[in-house]
């Protein structure tokens, strides 16, 4: 696997992603996506939001503001809690968090440990206003929770899902888009009644198997999601669930199983409004880090807005006849900076035989799915008949600078699945030439049978 300063490097060189405002020497934590990572980026949200929202019954979708009231601030918690101790290298000078123990820089222990700082960026509303950029989506579901549940006449269990941007003043930002201080989440907050941890889907998940670190373990194990539950390693049904789920969104999508592992949380790195909590992780080259968290929030957050708004957040339960509080039994939230991160690393394969880069996604996520070539400027005409046959079924590139092999190389690097030419044979029998970037065989395939063959491929 490649490291992080050679990925960003490519990222950069086939346009990808770019160090924000480069020309001014850029900012720690602040990254632009270029042509294709715009692409991809889109392609990961809208097959998440697919999955997730508009492929169920039971999660509608919100997008919330990214500046609010920062009275949701104070009732979460975060003005008071969300906090990192900052620390400084005695010997180089670098910047990073206390937890941290060594520097990530120069690898020395001698530490100066600083203050507290609190992670969100205060900004002013109006004249003199204070407020904060949204460090983390999910409080705007819960303060519109009410408002959703009537508009959606939603019913227990359900989730409210938001991909949006968030915003963390983080000390030491690094390792590329791992750690940074403007990023989008993905997430869901799943209500259930309180303390029901009783999944109907559960039977979906419990044949898959996963590298599963619970808190105490001395080391992974793998095992299926049905023995976990058994030996009682994750207790509760709905995070085996949402565990199974979202790992198997991922492998769907061409990422490599054997990157992935399951960590539960130790009791002292609980957030505040957490009883429980699991990471889906990745092997990334700096060793195991979390892509997405999996918290079991209770009633902390309703309850804590309904004291601080004096607004009652609560919902009838018809069997009991009585009001209720809904817990959130799992919030699966996932960066979609780390999901971009997943696919790159599991995509990029620098292909010796070649002589190129080869990126592997999935055709879902290629930030273009087929590329259109002439063989000479001579066939333009034909090729943009075909060009125009294809662009409005898939991502489409047209593409008629340099020799076919130095084309088809360039649309390896960027992970097109499928390359198309015409030539001269195309003007007599109606035909062109496709390429499968996955094993390079070409074959002759009449126009009019074009979509259904890239169809074939991309399956």
């Amino acid at each position: 696997m490649i490291s992080f300063d050679e990925l960003a490097a490519f990222c950069k060189r086939r346009g990808f992603v770019y160090s924000s405002a480069e020309i001014y020497g850029g900012l720690a934590g602040f990254w632009d996506f270029g042509p294709l990572g715009a692409e991809l980026k889109n392609n990961i949200k809208q097959l998440w939001w697919k999955t997730h929202v508009q492929d169920r019954e039971d999660i509608v979708g919100i997008d919330g503001s990214i500046i609010t009231n920062p009275g949701v601030w104070q009732a979460s918690g975060h003005v008071e809690s969300f906090v990192d101790v900052a620390a400084k290298c005695r010997k180089c000078g670098q910047l990073m968090k206390a937890e941290e123990k060594k520097c990530v820089k120069c690898g020395s222990k001698e530490l100066e440990i600083l203050d507290k700082k609190n992670l969100m960026f205060k900004t002013t509303v109006g004249q003199d206003t204070l407020s904060y950029l949204r460090p983390e989506t999910a409080q705007l579901i819960f303060t519109n929770f009410k408002l959703v549940t009537d508009n959606a006449r939603m019913k227990l269990p359900f989730g409210i899902a938001q991909i949006g941007k968030a915003f963390r003043n983080e000390i030491s930002p690094r390792d590329f888009l791992f750690r940074s201080r403007e990023f989008e989440q993905m997430e869901i907050e799943y209500f259930t009644m309180p303390k029901d941890n009783t999944c109907p889907f559960i039977e979906e998940v419990k044949g898959i198997k996963l590298n599963i670190l619970a808190d105490g373990m001395k080391k992974e194990e793998e095992m299926t999601i049905a023995q976990a539950l058994k030996e009682k390693f994750i207790k509760n049904e709905w995070h085996a669930y949402w565990l199974g789920f979202e790992y198997k969104w991922f492998i769907d999508l061409g990422a490599n199983p054997d990157n992935f592992r399951i960590r539960q949380h130790a009791k002292d790195e609980l957030a505040h409004y957490s009883s429980d909590c699991w990471d889906l992780e990745y092997n990334f080259p700096t060793g195991w880090k979390e892509i997405e968290g999996i918290a079991d929030r209770s009633d902390y957050d309703l309850q804590a807005h309904m004291k601080a708004s004096k607004k009652d957040l609560s919902l009838h339960d018809e069997t009991s006849n009585k009001k209720i509080i809904p817990y959130v039994v799992a919030e699966p939230s996932l960066g979609v900076e780390r999901a971009f991160l997943v696919f790159m690393f599991d995509a990029f394969d620098d292909d010796k035989k070649r002589g190129n880069i080869v990126l592997h996604f999935n055709p879902k996520l290629a930030p273009v799915q087929v590329a259109v070539f002439p063989l000479v400027n001579k066939l333009d005409e034909k090729s943009r008949e075909v060009y125009k046959l294809l662009k409005d079924k898939f991502i489409c590139f047209y593409d008629k600078s340099g020799s076919i092999g130095r084309r088809y190389a360039r649309q390896d690097e960027i992970g097109t699945p499928v390359c198309v030419t015409i030539d001269f044979d195309s003007l007599k029998n109606d035909d062109v030439t496709i390429r499968d970037r996955e094993t390079t065989e070409q074959k002759r395939v009449k126009i009019k049978e074009l979509e259904k063959e890239i169809r074939n491929i991309f399956k």
